[in-house]
C-alpha cells in the first residue's frame, strides 16, 4: 500500500507556452524509454525477485517513476498551457491535437502511442534487472538529449533533475544485481 503526498517531487515551472518543446518531452511519459513502462515494469517485476529487498528496490523505484510521470506530465500540460491553435500547428503537434486537443496521451516524439511490448519480463531476476539497467541508462539518455533540445531554462532544470534519478535507480538496481547474484550463487541458481 502506498501514501500518496498530493505534490511533486520538485516544483515545475516553463518560462511560458512552448508546443515544440511538449511534443518532445512527450516521449518521457509514454514513449519506449519513458515514465510509464518504467513504472510498470518493475512494479510487474517485482513479483518474480527472490528477495525481499530486491522486491523492496523494484516498488520503491517503481512507485517513484508513477511519480516522474506525474512531473512529465505536469511540464507538458504547462508548456501547452496558454498556446494558440497556430502555435501547436506551426510546432509540427496538429496531428496529436486534432486527436486529443491539449490532453496528455501516452505517445513518443514521433505521436506512436505507447504499447505493452515497451515492457519487457523474463522471470529471471539477473536477467530482470539487467534489463533495467539497460532501460535507466537509456532513459538518462532520452533525457540527456530533451536537455539539449529544450530551449525553457525552466523546463531544463526539471529535465535535469529527472535525469539525476536515472542515474540514482542505475546506481540502485546494479547494486541489487550483485545482491541477487550472490543471492542465487548460494542457492546454486547457477
Amino acid at each position: 500500500m502506498w501514501v500518496y503526498e498530493k505534490k511533486l517531487q520538485i516544483p515545475v515551472r516553463v518560462c511560458g507556452p512552448n508546443p515544440r518543446l511538449a511534443s518532445f518531452i512527450i516521449t518521457q511519459y509514454g514513449g519506449p524509454e519513458g515514465e510509464l513502462g518504467a513504472s510498470l515494469r518493475y512494479l510487474n517485476m517485482r513479483y518474480s525477485m527472490p528477495t525481499n529487498k530486491a522486491k523492496g528496490v523494484l516498488t520503491d523505484i517503481g512507485t517513484e517513476e508513477l511519480a516522474h510521470m506525474e512531473i512529465v506530465a505536469t511540464l507538458v500540460h504547462k508548456l501547452l498551457e496558454g498556446a494558440s491553435v497556430d502555435q501547436i500547428k506551426a510546432a509540427g503537434w496538429g496531428s496529436h491535437y486534432a486527436d486529443h486537443g491539449k490532453a496528455l496521451w501516452w505517445e513518443n516524439a514521433a505521436g506512436v502511442p505507447w504499447i505493452a511490448a515497451y515492457v519487457s519480463a523474463t522471470g529471471d531476476p539477473a536477467a530482470d534487472l539487467q534489463e533495467n539497467l539497460a532501460a535507466e541508462a537509456k532513459a538518462r539518455a532520452v533525457y540527456e538529449n530533451l536537455i539539449r533540445l529544450s530551449d525553457d531554462p525552466e523546463a531544463t532544470n526539471v529535465l535535469r533533475w529527472l535525469r539525476e534519478r536515472e542515474i540514482v535507480h542505475f546506481q540502485r538496481f546494479g547494486e541489487t544485481l550483485m545482491d541477487i547474484q550472490e543471492y542465487m550463487k548460494q542457492k546454486k541458481f547457477y
